[in-house]
């Protein structure tokens, strides 16, 4: 038996083609995977609908809204009343039901600069998705996303907006009651605010087929001009803190 040994230059090369792999393939692990992630009151994705029914100006207002809800005061002093005195916050934006879903990754608010940079990135953050609306899709994303966060939180919520209803998909994805299954069985709340303006009962829709798990709720906005206030109040009802008082 012949047996083949590296030389000295040889062995080099092989070693820097192996970390050039291995820093390769970390730059490809996305962040949320291993990077360490203090305990938080809540974990929030804060999910935009970018469906064909919304033009541009429609989808600025529900950033702008966002950004709007995370420089009140109020606002502000709710992601500070829990036991830790943080949260951790992330926008999606979905749309068609096959279409990757964007996120702006994972933020820690515990102050009022930290809430104030969340608010910049949200307000300018860069519309690629149209078409249908797959409401069950962009759910399932925004509770892997909750998933795969690492953090450790008392609350997990979903805070999803739109202005229609699901439409039909013309392939298997996951739909809105796979997508509620999904909130019962991992203990995720699906919160709704519902853009009323093109159907008015868009607000029993969401209250009977999108909102899912412990206390959840869903709000109208009349339009997208009333979206801001909406959402304001939305915001502080899903993170200040309220511990559970027993009934006895």
């Amino acid at each position: 038996m012949v047996l083949n040994v590296l030389g000295c230059d040889d062995m080099v090369r092989a070693l820097a083609t192996f970390w050039l792999v291995i820093f390769g393939w970390l730059a490809d692990v996305p962040r949320d995977a291993w990077a360490a992630r203090p305990p938080v009151d809540l974990t929030l994705v804060l999910a935009v609908d970018a469906s064909g029914s919304v033009d541009d100006s429609e989808f600025a207002l529900q950033l702008a809204g966002i950004a709007a809800g995370f420089r009140d005061p109020k606002v502000r002093a709710a992601i500070k009343s829990g036991p830790e005195g943080r949260i951790a916050v992330a926008l999606l934006v979905w749309a068609d039901h096959q279409v990757p879903k964007d996120r702006s990754g994972w933020f820690v608010l515990a102050s009022d600069q930290e809430a104030e940079n969340f608010a910049r990135i949200v307000e300018t953050f860069t519309r690629n998705q149209n078409g249908a609306t797959g409401i069950g899709e962009g759910l399932a994303a925004a509770m892997r996303a909750i998933d795969a966060s690492g953090f450790e939180a008392r609350r997990r919520v979903v805070d999803v907006s739109g202005d229609g209803r699901e439409t039909p998909a013309r392939e298997f994805v996951v739909l809105l009651p796979q997508a509620r299954a999904m909130a019962y069985e991992q203990g995720i709340t699906i919160n709704g605010l519902a853009i009323t303006n093109e159907d008015p009962e868009l607000l029993s829709y969401y209250q009977n087929a999108v909102q899912a798990g412990p206390g959840s709720f869903t709000l109208p906005a009349t339009d997208y001009e009333a979206f801001a206030e909406a959402m304001r109040r939305k915001l502080l009802r899903e993170i200040e803190y309220r511990p559970a008082i027993s009934q006895r």
